[in-house]
């Protein structure tokens, strides 16, 4: 295959994908046959890269997964106070994960819990890290190793998607919303928090 095909399949496979994210978003039980058309392709080109739903869904989670990690090694990116972190990763990663809410409650039922805490071992140890800093430097206080800190500051995240997605929680609002709780879950008294968020978001 030469190097100008690879690309074109590439390309292709990527517009699948975008199409794909935007239907489901649309359509939670949006079909394969659904997508192909939305895409400009017939059928065929689209088990040509994905075999199955699930293949798909599984692909769209791993993208997902990954432009999730990108934003929060970025927010992380020399910031020093272990509290504006926090708030900044939260932050940045909403932006991203926003999109992504009707996808993640698919995602539970096609892809498996255990898979996307899988895919999301890299987010959760660079936060681990994140919040080791903190409690060393006294900035968090919890009677929870930061790794387990880091599953806690993962379920307010889920948590409050599902909160937006519910209507509980006004979808503007939910970035800010997960930030602060997870502030006040590290330890950070919810006055300071609001303030911090409020300061950068």
């Amino acid at each position: 295959m030469t190097g100008r095909t690879t690309g074109r399949a590439d390309a292709n496979r990527r517009r699948i994908m975008d199409v794909a994210l935007a239907e489901l978003l649309r359509d939670g039980d949006a079909s394969m046959d659904q997508i192909a058309r939305a895409a400009g392709v017939v059928r065929r080109t689209v088990y040509g890269h994905f075999p199955s739903r699930e293949a798909l869904m599984g692909a769209l989670v791993d993208d997902a997964a990954e432009t999730v990690a990108a934003a929060q090694a970025e927010a992380l990116r020399g910031v020093t106070d272990p509290g504006e972190a926090l708030a900044r990763s939260m932050l940045a990663v909403w932006e991203i994960a926003d999109g992504y809410r009707l996808l993640l409650s698919l995602a539970q039922r096609s892809v498996t819990m255990e898979g996307i805490h899988r895919r999301l071992e890299p987010v959760r140890r660079e936060c681990a890290a994140m919040l080791q800093r903190g409690l060393d430097e006294g900035r968090f206080t919890s009677p929870l190793p930061p790794l387990a800190l880091a599953y806690v500051r993962e379920q307010i995240f889920f948590g409050v998607l599902q909160a937006v997605n519910d209507g509980l929680v006004p979808s503007a609002e939910g970035g800010r919303s997960a930030a602060v709780t997870a502030l006040t879950a590290a330890g950070v008294p919810a006055a300071e928090a609001t303030a911090l968020v409020a300061r950068i978001g």
